[in-house]
Order: C-alpha cells, then sequence, then structure tokens
C-alpha cells in the first residue's frame, strides 16, 4: 500500500532540490538556499522543514541520494550481464560520476559540506550507500565478509577517483576514467594476490597437527 504522506514529502523534496541547484554552486548547501528554493516552488516553510528536518545537511545527502537514484536507473539499461566483474564496477563508478556531470561544483560542495561538523558521519554515510549501491546494481550477492570487504575497498577507489575527477580538466574527463582504470588495476592485482596465497595455504598441512606430529611422532 502506498504511503500517500511518503510521496508527497518526496515530491516536495525533488522540487525544493531542482529549484535550489542553481544557486548551490554560488552559496553552497547553506538553509538560506533552502528556503529560497522552498518559497520559489511556493512550498511552505513548515512543510520544507518536514521534508527537510536538518535543514541544508539533508537537502545536502538527499541531492548524493538522488545521484545514487540515477546511477541505478542507468545501469538497469545496460546489459551489464555482458561483462566481466572488473568492467561492471568500472562502469558503474563513471556512470555515477557521469549523472551529475552537470553539477560537479554542487556535489563537491556536498562533499565536503558533509565532511565538516555536525553532519561529519554524513559524508561517511552517503560515500557507503553509494558503494553498496553500486554493488547491489551490478549484482552483488554476498552476505559474508566479502560483503563488508568489497564495498571497503569500492569506497577507497570512489572516493580518490572522485576527488580527482573535480580538478580533473580534460577533455571529456580522459584523465579522470584514465585514472579510474589504474585504481581498478590495483585493486584487481590485490585480490589476485589474496587469492594466490589462499590458495597456497590451503595447500599446506594443518599447522596444529603439523606441530603435534613433531612433538608426539607417535601421533597419527
Amino acid at each position: 500500500m502506498t504511503d500517500t504522506k511518503t510521496d508527497q514529502l518526496e515530491l516536495i523534496r525533488a522540487k525544493i532540490l531542482a529549484e535550489a541547484l542553481p544557486d548551490v554552486p554560488f552559496d553552497g548547501w547553506t538553509g538560506s538556499v533552502l528556503l529560497r528554493a522552498a518559497k520559489t516552488a511556493n512550498i511552505d516553510h513548515g512543510l520544507a522543514r518536514l521534508a527537510f528536518p536538518n535543514g541544508a545537511r539533508d537537502l545536502a545527502e538527499y541531492f548524493l541520494a538522488d545521484g545514487d537514484r540515477r546511477m541505478i536507473a542507468k545501469l538497469a539499461e545496460t546489459d551489464l550481464g555482458a561483462m566481466k566483474i572488473r568492467e561492471k564496477i568500472t562502469f558503474a563508478v563513471r556512470t555515477r560520476l557521469e549523472v551529475d556531470a552537470g553539477h560537479r561544483e554542487a556535489l563537491r560542495r556536498a562533499s565536503m559540506s558533509l565532511l565538516l561538523p555536525p553532519a561529519s558521519g554524513g559524508a561517511a554515510k552517503s560515500l557507503y550507500n553509494t558503494v553498496d549501491a553500486v554493488w547491489v546494481a551490478i549484482g552483488d550477492t554476498s552476505t559474508d565478509y566479502n560483503f563488508y570487504t568489497k564495498r571497503a575497498t569500492l569506497a577507497g577507489v570512489f572516493a580518490s577517483t572522485l576527488a580527482f575527477w573535480f580538478a580533473d580538466e580534460s577533455d571529456e574527463n580522459t584523465e579522470t576514467w584514465a585514472f579510474l582504470d589504474r585504481r581498478i588495476s590495483d585493486v584487481m592485482q590485490i585480490e589476485k594476490l589474496k587469492s594466490q596465497a589462499s590458495k597456497v595455504m590451503d595447500s599446506l598441512p594443518d599447522p596444529l597437527g603439523l606441530l603435534a606430529r613433531l612433538r608426539y611422532p607417535s601421533a597419527g
């Protein structure tokens, strides 16, 4: 059953964000920008506060979450099944940046504003939400410790690529995509080494059993 109130608040959030985005590159994610956007959208101040209880911080987080949703929609239109895992990850990270190519400064300011107190936990939460959305969208179904290591690893790749992208002035961001490819290569190499090490360890005798036989030759 659809929650009408939730749908109305979502519509209000979307309208306020649309009106705020043109001002954010100049004024940042501020309370005044939020209120001005609400007024332009003919939304009552009380409803704006209901939609964004924590003010501009919530608005910035909503913008980042909206980018994740737009990335997911783009990935859903793509035949990811025909790609290898490395290609899927690279394509997904690139897609996440490209959906906000027209709002790069707003994205930069959102990332920075959420690093500052009292919103210092917001950046980490939004980063986790993004990398989790990437893994889920490309079909990851892990539930064990790999669930966390995959997200932690991708968080490092995404954060560094995002920082590089903010300063990239190359045509069509070719330098960013080259940087992303290098980071993915580094990660895949590490995973390969971890896999090889795991196979070697699995082929070795049980260390406790071996020690027991050395100490008590008659055992076994």
